[in-house]
């Protein structure tokens, strides 16, 4: 029944319906406020619903795309507006649409200027988010992966810290310059193939230096999305300056649109140039595990000691990624849906405290454990869940992406496992340094432990994150048929181009003995 149904769209699109509800609310200030809150927090509630019965109604054993939906979009020009879902996909839809609700929540009362539009904000960021997870078109893809772009820039530039503006510039530049690329990579595939369809443009096989130039106009986009070192720098400034609600959504989904374009694309389509470069993108993985990890160790701020371990922890999934082996990439998968979660529950821990206090200053704290018992227990377990500890989802992914990176690179293997160790050591120093030790100050013997909403917000991630880590057959059920997918399709395009390059030889050794 869901097939037949145009559930995709209806999912993508359902937040808009709120937005527009919200826009024609009236009243005073405190009303509208008030209602604007409501309404956001149903939208996303029920679009999280919509995504669940996709994710019931999705077969795992089928290997290509479901609930494909197709509509010319700009006619003479093979442009459509074609969208599905895989193993992939699916789950980015379901962990954006689970932590939508949950930003809401964060933003009831931190939130409390220009409330109406800051939920218009959120509700078309989440269409955004979930149209680009689903797009089958080249074009539509961009469309829906820069217009993330809008929505964020707003929300840091509007509603973040002092140093908003120029967090909100540096954080668009970035991945606006990055994505140029892209677009010229874009028409160049166009021009080749005819077509943007993703079905047109996989059966396509490019020639090996036209693979090259274009995987390095996609690297140029995705690097800067997740992002990989050196090109990490927005990322602090983005999360220091960005409100609770939108560091969780940047950390938590925003991030992992370069791992997805690096699955969904740049692997599939440029096998050539995938396996030329993978030793470089690995090198380059490992540097950032290593080197953000200790640059998070002497970090002041909380955000942004939590920033610079995302970028860590992302080190790992295109380290994954480009081992180009099964076990490694379903454990670059398993990372950035379990980053997705840890990242954004973390954010809201260090928001909880910021909306009581006004300081994310390590020094500022210190005894929280005494006057905020229930904080401090989920803040423990997200903790230890970022630091890798079994029976986390932390652990999983990063322990499928260091098994699958040893059998090709020990070396590799070995310095990511160093970068764990890192890991436990600034993430266990800053709960040390927060929850542990004297009262010094007043106001922070004077905090108030956790209210309902954020108990529950707490609650519901710490589920997911220990469901993910004790059961993960659970997604990897769903992932690793798209894995072997990816794999076979990624090794037929290698073995044709080897034909074809087996064949020309040997016309040519014919043709000089012939002469």
């Amino acid at each position: 029944m869901l097939e037949q149904l145009p559930i995709l769209s209806l999912t993508t699109f359902f937040p808009l319906f709120g937005a527009l509800f919200i826009l024609l609310i009236k009243g005073d200030e405190a009303t509208i406020a008030r209602n604007s809150r409501l309404v956001a927090l149903w939208s996303s509630i029920l679009t999280f619903v919509l995504s669940l019965l996709i994710f019931v109604g999705f077969d795992p054993m089928k290997t290509g795309y479901q609930f494909v939906e197709h509509r010319t979009w700009i006619k003479g020009m093979n442009i459509s507006y074609r969208i599905g879902v895989d193993g992939f996909s699916i789950l980015f839809i379901l962990l954006s649409t689970f932590l939508m609700p949950l930003c809401i929540l964060a933003s009831w009362e931190a939130i409390q200027r220009r409330v109406r539009e800051y939920m218009l904000a959120f509700l078309f960021l989440e269409t955004l988010m979930i149209g680009m997870f689903c797009a089958l078109d080249l074009v539509l893809f961009y469309v829906f992966f820069e217009g993330v772009l809008i929505p964020m820039f707003l929300i840091i530039g509007i509603w973040g810290g002092e140093r908003r503006i120029y967090s909100s510039f540096k954080f668009f530049l970035y991945t606006f310059l990055g994505s140029v690329f892209m677009l010229l990579a874009i028409i160049a595939i166009y021009m080749q193939v005819g077509t943007t369809d993703l079905m047109g443009v996989s059966n396509h096989t490019f020639s090996a230096s036209l693979q090259h130039w274009l995987w390095l106009a996609f690297f140029a986009s995705f690097a800067v999305k997740i992002p990989m070192w050196p090109v990490h720098t927005w990322l602090p400034d983005a999360h220091v300056e960005a409100p609770t609600a939108g560091s969780v959504i940047l950390a938590g989904v925003l991030l992992k649109m370069g791992g997805y374009g690096f699955l969904r694309f740049s692997v599939p389509l440029f096998p050539e140039a995938s396996l030329t470069f993978a030793p470089y993108v690995m090198a380059l993985s490992v540097i950032a595990v290593i080197y953000t990890s200790l640059v998070a160790l002497v970090q002041k701020d909380m955000k942004k000691l939590i920033a610079y371990s995302s970028v860590a922890h992302m080190g790992f999934v295109t380290l994954g990624i480009f081992v180009l082996t099964s076990q490694a990439i379903t454990g670059a998968m398993i990372q950035m849906l379990s980053h997705g979660l840890i990242s954004a529950a973390l954010f809201l821990c260090v928001g909880v405290v910021y909306d009581r206090l006004h300081t994310r200053d390590i020094s500022r704290y210190g005894g929280v454990a005494a006057v905020m018992p229930l904080y401090a227990l989920f803040f423990m377990l997200f903790t230890l869940a970022s630091v890798g500890l079994p029976g986390t989802s932390g652990f999983v992914g990063e322990f499928l992406v260091i098994l699958g990176t040893f059998k090709i690179s020990p070396v590799f293997a070995t310095l990511a496992a160093v970068g764990m160790i890192l890991g436990a050591a600034y993430g266990l120093w800053l709960y040390r340094r927060i929850i542990f030790g004297k009262i010094e100050h007043a106001d922070v013997q004077a905090l108030k432990d956790l209210n309902w909403r954020e108990s529950t917000s707490f609650t519901l991630l710490v589920i997911a994150v220990i469901w993910m880590g004790i059961y993960p057959k659970t997604f990897t059920d769903i992932i690793t048929p798209s894995v072997n997918n990816l794999l076979s399709q990624y090794e037929r395009k290698l073995a044709m181009r080897e034909k074809v390059i087996q064949l020309a030889s040997a016309n040519s050794v014919k043709y000089v003995r012939e002469s």
